[in-house]
Order: structure tokens, then C-alpha cells, then sequence
């Protein structure tokens, strides 16, 4: 699994693109100042940093330029500025790409994998493929197949389903699955997510009346037993 530093201080900002890198299966660590982010990377590295240009203290040139004296990891730098003069000096310290706010956390994941295989990362550690038992999904092109045969899934089901293979094998509170898959903001009870739940079944599972892969631990929540 890929660690990603967000040094961001805007909250507005690296709320949703922590959730949004941590549910596309990135380990996701965030600080809000230039001091913090040295700190971090020196005691806990990263596979890749992503460094906004306008930070409290320590700017985000001088971070890049540190990190630049102690590894080679990749930078990604986020700015509100857009001047050619900005984006030269980021590049020239080091940075390997750069990217304007507002942005879409869409293409910035996108960016994010386009740079970890210009790094020669493995294909596999950045899950554009998920598989656990019969179950393979291919994120990218929105395509599920069991045992081979390839199986139509509608967003939600294929997001809960996404969510559940990439912790294969651990149990997920019904919450965590909720707050995942429908948003923290989700104004709801947990009979939405039974239902999906009873849907997918019945496209993945044998004998969906006695599932083998996506059980039920009571009390608790639902895991995907490979």
C-alpha cells in the first residue's frame, strides 16, 4: 500500500482528498504546516508527498527544496497561484508535477497514480485492480468479474464492493461502510446498506442464502472472506 503525505493547511481542501485517496486504497497521513511535513517524512517517509505551495512557516518551496536534500520521493505541489513564475520554481526545485486550486480530487488521484508508475512503482501497490476470492475488480474501467464472468454492478454496489475487497478479510462496521460508501454526511439508518448488501450477494455469491464470501459478523458489520 502507497503512503501519501498531504501537507495542506486548508482544511477544505485535505479533508476530502485524504477520504477520497484513503478509499481509493492509499495510506494517507496529513499536516498542516511546512515543520510538521520534515518531521513526518523524516521519521515515517512516503511514497509521495502531496505539498501545497502556501503553507504557515515554513513555505512549501523550502519543504520541497528539504525533501528534495533527503530523498528523491515524488512531490506533487498544490497552489491557488497560477503564474508561470510559480509553477517554474516549484518544477525547478524539484517538484514532479503541479496542480492549480480549485482542482478536480478525480484527476488529482489520477495525477497521483500517473506519477507513482513514472516512479517504476508495481502496478499491484496502487490498486488499479482489486481481487480477493472469485472477485476481480479493474477500478479504472468499472469492471467486475466472478469466476471470470463479468457481472454488472450500479455505483453504489460497486463502491460497497470495492470497499470491502480492499480489507479483505477484516470486519467493517456498518458506520465505516456508511461513511465510506454514502458520505459522513448521510442522513439515513443501515437498512440502505443491508440492501445493497443483499443485492451484491446476489451477483457474487454461489447460493446467495448462504454466503461464503460476503458474511455477516453479528453486532458488528459485514467482511469479504477470501
Amino acid at each position: 500500500m502507497s503512503r501519501i503525505l498531504i501537507v495542506e493547511d486548508e482544511e477544505s481542501f485535505s479533508d476530502p482528498l485524504s477520504y477520497l485517496l484513503g478509499k481509493e486504497g492509499f495510506e494517507v497521513e496529513v499536516v498542516d504546516n511546512g515543520l510538521d511535513a520534515i518531521t513526518e517524512f523524516d521519521r515515517n517517509g512516503a511514497d509521495l508527498v502531496l505539498l501545497d505551495l502556501q503553507l504557515p512557516g515554513l513555505s512549501g518551496t523550502e519543504v520541497c527544496r528539504q525533501l528534495r536534500q533527503r530523498s528523491s520521493v515524488p512531490v506533487i505541489m498544490l497552489t491557488a497561484k497560477d503564474s508561470e513564475i510559480d509553477k517554474v520554481v516549484g518544477l525547478e526545485l524539484g517538484a514532479d508535477d503541479y496542480v492549480t486550486k480549485p482542482y478536480s480530487s478525480r484527476e488529482l488521484v489520477a495525477r497521483v497514480r500517473a506519477v507513482l508508475r513514472r516512479q517504476g512503482e508495481p502496478e499491484e501497490l496502487i490498486s488499479a485492480t482489486v481481487q480477493a476470492g472469485p472477485v476481480r475488480m479493474d477500478i479504472e474501467r468499472h469492471v467486475v468479474s466472478v469466476d471470470g464472468e463479468q457481472v454488472l454492478l450500479p455505483l453504489k454496489e460497486f463502491e460497497l464492493l470495492e470497499m470491502l475487497l480492499r480489507n479483505s478479510g477484516r470486519v467493517l462496521t456498518r458506520g465505516q461502510l456508511i461513511d465510506r460508501v454514502w458520505g459522513s454526511d448521510y442522513v439515513g439508518d443501515t437498512k440502505t446498506l443491508d440492501v445493497h448488501v443483499k443485492r451484491l450477494r446476489g451477483k457474487i455469491e454461489p447460493d446467495p442464502s448462504a454466503p461464503r464470501y460476503l458474511v455477516t459478523v453479528r453486532g458488528l458489520g459485514y467482511k469479504f472472506e477470501p
